[in-house]
């Protein structure tokens, strides 16, 4: 009997890869992690819930991207300095990790009762973070800048929320601090299985082909929002025109730790790394619950942009 492929992205058989159990403090959950390499090492922050239901950021560290060590204390989590106090008062959420011309930028969503917006932080060695500033107005999250500047400028893909629709805006700044030149660059579907909402999940990749992006679909049903994770291309040359779109996902809850949670039916992806032989680790949160890992080749992912025949 041939293979059937479930979904482009393949779980490790030995997910989840960090539960509440592997905290080594009290709180609610964990999920939605950020990773990059930094020297040799896997570098992971990810979302840690606390008992009073606000968010701080947590580092762990791996030798394999597989196995990971949880530090003690969070490295990032809300400021007691302006302006960022007033919009971080509930919680720091959802980083994405990014070098850009040698830097390590953390882009994050800031949460008070003004609703979200995405921040800005930089870091030199993980262990100590300065914010830049906070880049977006009320209503906007998922943000992920491009790991180099396109036309001679920081490029960022982010969702800011309209009539309650989510799609994917891209906009453009000089200082990282101030941004325009804003233009939608990729819709909800309707019919599809993103139908509702979508939002950038992994920082662009840069390939062969164009520039590849890892984002989640929210569908709607009567039984609450499903979560999936799907990918599109962009041009080099006109970075807001795309290429071409995965019809279906490449990656839907389906297993128990997916379906069932603090949120069920979610896979939500922060961050990825290409391995220099071309496969692509993605690490998800699943469930709002736990961490997970699934696996790809780069050029799959942009196969299931392209309907390439490599998937067949």
């Amino acid at each position: 009997m041939a293979d059937f492929k479930r979904d482009v992205l393949r779980r490790w058989v030995r997910n989840p890869i960090i539960t509440l159990e592997d905290i080594p403090f009290p709180c609610n959950t964990v999920f939605n992690s950020a990773v990059t390499k930094f020297g040799d090492e896997y570098i992971m922050l990810l979302r840690v819930e606390d008992r009073q239901g606000h968010s701080v950021v947590l580092k762990a560290h791996s030798g394999d991207g597989y196995h990971f060590v949880v530090d003690k204390t969070p490295c990032l989590f809300p400021s007691e300095k302006e302006p960022f106090k007033t919009y971080e008062a509930r919680g720091v959420e959802d980083p994405r990790i990014m070098q850009v011309e040698g830097v390590y930028y953390v882009m994050y969503t800031a949460y008070s009762q003004y609703g979200p917006r995405i921040a800005l932080a930089k870091t030199e060695d993980f262990e100590e973070y300065k914010r830049v500033a906070l880049v977006s107005a009320p209503g906007n999250k998922d943000g992920v800048l491009f790991p180099e500047k396109i036309n001679g400028k920081y490029a960022r893909l982010d969702r800011p929320i309209t009539n309650g629709i989510g799609n994917i805006w891209i906009s453009f700044s000089d200082d990282l601090v101030y941004w325009g030149g804003s233009k939608l660059i990729a819709e909800i579907r309707r019919d599809y299985w993103d139908s509702f909402r979508i939002g950038a999940s992994v920082p662009p990749i840069k390939t062969d082909q164009g520039w590849l992006e890892i984002y989640h679909g929210v569908k709607m049903t009567d039984s609450g929002p499903i979560y999936r994770l799907g990918a599109f291309l962009l041009d080099y040359e006109d970075v807001s025109k795309m290429l071409g779109r995965s019809d279906i996902p490449i990656l839907s809850p389906r297993e128990p730790y997916e379906r069932i949670g603090d949120v069920n039916n979610v896979v939500f992806s922060c961050g990825a790394v290409v391995e220099p032989d071309g496969e692509i680790k993605v690490y998800y949160g699943a469930a709002d619950t736990c961490i997970c890992l699934a696996r790809a080749t780069v050029q799959e992912l942009v196969c299931s942009c392209l309907e390439c025949t490599c998937l067949i």
